[in-house]
């Protein structure tokens, strides 16, 4: 089994768990807050596991180049502008269709990837990212109680722009990390993601917690006050972000992000064992859809 795939997967899993406890904070914090949280407290985590690397591998720090800087500016900045859009797209009465759309990012994650890093897709692949797009759809239809003529009536409304605008920044933030970690030029793909994951989270949460600062000080002061609850969500944060960088730096981000939607098989497995809460026949078949086209994957 290629590395990539247990590191893809671990992801998932612990991105299952963040997001589960990011929910909790959003009581005590606004939306916004908790989403910082993820930063500001994910990087203390990052840079014991950068200098961990470092000691252990007996290798300098990395040089950076211009390269660097931008790509990993950019794809900072692209993922706070994701959760920007994101929080923009809630404040919609209808936003139900537009966050169907918004996690179509594994097909953005295709397209910039091949426009700006010239990573090719087998015809396997494309195939299993179609159908794991058209299980994303008919999945969230299930969730939202929307029937399929709902999700295309939708499709030209803003809610729907929006959440397509979020697949794109979020889509474009994964190549970017991928390129920044890339352009290294490191044959230690461990060193390179930490490295690439610790100037990234430094970044977003300069420029993040400035804008909060500066903003809502209020706001900023509570991400500091709740401190407990963050640090739990701060390290799962980075575990998630460590195996999403390493297998990025491993392989075409595309099949790493197609892979990664086992996290919704980990979320549907916990409502319906642990949960208990009913299923609809559209979520049955949205998730027996993604699964087919894990599968695809792995075997392709």
């Amino acid at each position: 089994m290629e590395l990539w795939i247990p590191l893809a997967v671990a992801a998932a899993f612990f991105q299952n768990i963040r997001s589960a406890m990011q929910k909790h904070l959003q009581g005590r914090l606004s939306t916004l807050g908790a989403a910082y949280v993820r930063f500001l407290y994910a990087l203390p985590f990052a840079f014991v596991y950068l200098a961990g690397i470092l000691i252990y591998s007996d290798q300098p720090v990395p040089d950076v180049n211009a390269t660097f800087l931008l790509y990993g500016l950019f794809g900072g900045i692209c993922q706070i502008a994701f959760t920007v859009f994101l929080l923009w797209l809630f404040s919609f009465h209808n936003f139900a269709v537009g966050t169907t759309f918004s996690k179509l990012e594994t097909i953005m994650v295709a397209i910039f990837g091949l426009l700006l890093l010239g990573d090719g897709l087998t015809p396997v692949v494309v195939m299993a990212i179609c159908l794991s797009s058209i299980g994303l759809i008919v999945l969230s239809a299930g969730q939202s109680k929307l029937s399929l003529s709902g999700l295309l009536a939708g499709f030209f409304r803003m809610p729907t722009l929006i959440g397509l605008a979020c697949a794109s920044w979020l889509g474009l933030s994964v190549v970017f990390h991928r390129a920044a970690s890339l352009s290294l030029g490191l044959d230690d793909y461990f060193l390179s993601a930490a490295f690439t994951l610790f100037v990234v989270l430094l970044m977003q949460t300069v420029v993040m917690g400035l804008r909060m600062f500066l903003r809502d000080k209020a706001d900023f002061m509570k991400v500091l006050i709740y401190w407990r609850p963050a640090v739990a969500v701060g390290f799962f944060a980075a575990l998630t972000s460590i195996g999403w960088f390493t297998a990025f730096t491993l392989q075409n981000a595309t099949y790493v992000r197609a892979l990664g939607q086992i996290e919704l098989v980990f979320t549907f497995v916990a409502t319906l064992f642990f949960f208990r809460e009913k299923i609809t026949r559209l979520e049955y078949v949205g998730i027996a859809l993604i699964i087919g086209s894990i599968v695809m994957i792995l075997s392709g």
